[in-house]
């Protein structure tokens, strides 16, 4: 293994003089619109300064997830956006939707007991984001879908509880994220 020669006092200069004209140069590339190439700014829409999450409604048999959900909405919308969320009386949109379905879908089978070994939670949604000043709907999806899996069985013995918050987590990301500009 040979040792390491320090820099020389030109390369470590001319290193130096060189970097502001890289940053110059790649900086060159950055548009100021998302629809023009890469943009240096916020993905998402910059006319919006707060975004009202009422709860989602759950036509689903299983309780509670709209709760859940909406929690995870919460967090999202305030770690990854630059949106405030506030009531929908003094909100400029709203991102409002419903759970269309939670499924349980038994992926394995023990073969001693005929119980699940692993199962799956499949959390399926609607939802639009409305601007609430013109009424206009900037963004919506249908069939939105989220997936967790657990093993309910011996010896790990997951809960659902745990399937659920990795599904409610993963789809509040997904939603939040169909609420960047369009490239």
């Amino acid at each position: 293994m040979t040792p390491l020669r320090p820099i020389s006092r030109p390369a470590l200069l001319a290193v130096l003089l060189a970097a502001p004209c890289l940053a110059a140069c790649i900086l060159q590339g950055c548009a100021a619109s998302p629809d023009a190439g890469y943009a240096p700014s916020s993905p998402y829409p910059t006319r919006y300064r707060s975004v009202a999450l009422p709860i989602f409604r759950n036509q689903s048999y299983l309780r509670n997830f709209e709760f859940d959900l909406a929690q995870a909405l919460v967090k999202e919308v305030e770690l990854s956006t630059p949106y405030k969320v506030s009531s929908e009386v003094s909100a400029d949109t709203v991102l409002r939707g419903t759970i269309t379905a939670i499924d349980l879908v038994e992926r394995s089978k023990d073969p001693r007991t005929g119980l699940a070994n692993e199962m799956m939670v499949r959390v399926r949604v609607d939802f639009e984001w409305v601007d609430l000043r013109s009424g206009e709907r900037i963004v919506g999806r249908e069939g939105v879908e989220s997936v967790a899996l657990f093993v309910p069985s011996y010896p790990a013995r997951e809960p659902l509880e745990l399937a659920r918050f990795v599904a409610v987590e993963q789809l509040a990301r997904e939603l939040v994220s169909a609420m960047q500009s369009k490239w």
